[in-house]
């Protein structure tokens, strides 16, 4: 998406204003508020994407490795998604919102292919880009002078620059979950995935990306094994925590150790993510034993 976008003039006295405006409300109550919006839709938008890259099947870790029907099968997963997190039902179009035919448009993009069926119709616009981790919700009354003269094969055409200023925006520039890989150090990935089993390659990933939360689908890619919750766990010295443990380094899940993350000084965590940490104090030591965490303690 552009890194700067017109002010948009949808404010009263625009025409499209009286259209648009009760749709942006519905949409905001349906969705439990503007929090809840801005909130749930980016959690949909990176689940839908990781969906579909599959990396604990494919080895993928990138939108950009997707074939070309990929990429067009997350813009009906976003379609799908969004109905189901509004209680939205299919219409004429993708939807119906306050009687209204709604078409439902997704770009990895900077800007969205509009059907002739859509001409002249609402449309709620969806943006996700990966490479900054933002991504945008708007509406607009795809009219004629809001679009590009020029079309594609399908007859498609899309928003032209001065039809961004007539976009009501719910939310723009709004982070939403990073792609894990796209943001670790890529010798690092490398190193993580050149192990030979799934102990090795998850005790690489906490050695070598510590005080970060790693989320449960990373787990599950890095392992490539169908029961891989068990290589986060101790066993009998040779899982992943006790391989960590010698070397001085705690494995901490979000659901059960909060409290010793919170003491550690480490980020929040949620239910499903893991970090790991050096100790590197007699105290944090200490600290880990008494929450049932025996790690090596001094490190040489």
């Amino acid at each position: 998406m552009k890194l700067k976008l017109p002010d948009s003039l949808l404010r009263p006295g625009h025409p499209d204003f009286g259209t648009l405006s009760p749709l942006a409300e519905e949409i905001t109550t349906r969705a439990g508020g503007a929090l809840a919006l801005e909130h749930d839709v980016p959690q949909r938008l990176r689940q839908c994407i990781d969906d579909v890259i599959m990396t604990p099947k494919t080895g993928r870790r990138a939108y950009e490795e997707l074939e070309k029907t990929e990429k067009t099968y997350i813009g009906t997963r976003v379609e799908i998604e969004l109905r189901a997190l509004l209680r939205l039902r299919k219409g004429r179009l993708d939807t119906e919102i306050l009687g209204q035919d709604v078409d439902i448009k997704h770009t990895m993009g900077g800007n969205w292919m509009i059907p002739t069926e859509a001409i002249d119709c609402a449309c709620l616009l969806v943006a996700a880009d990966e490479v900054r981790a933002r991504c945008y919700l708007g509406l607009i009354v795809a009219r004629p002078a809001y679009l590009t003269h020029g079309q594609n094969k399908d007859a498609k055409r899309s928003i032209s620059a001065e039809g961004f200023r007539h976009i009501l925006w719910l939310f723009k520039d709004q982070p939403y979950p990073a792609n894990f890989w796209r943001t670790a150090d890529e010798a690092a990935v490398q190193q993580i995935f050149a192990g030979d089993t799934g102990n090795e390659r998850m005790a690489q990933l906490f050695r070598l990306i510590q005080r970060r939360p790693v989320p449960r689908d990373v787990v599950e890619a890095v392992a490539q094994q169908k029961d891989f919750m068990r290589r986060i766990r101790s066993d009998k010295g040779r899982g992943t925590r006790d391989l960590l443990a010698r070397d001085g380094i705690l494995l901490l899940s979000g659901q059960y150790d909060s409290q010793l993350i919170k003491a550690l000084d480490l980020p929040p965590c949620a239910g499903g993510e893991f970090i790991s940490c050096r100790i590197e104090n007699e105290y944090h030591a200490r600290m880990a034993a008494q929450s049932g965490h025996a790690v090596k303690w001094p490190t040489s």
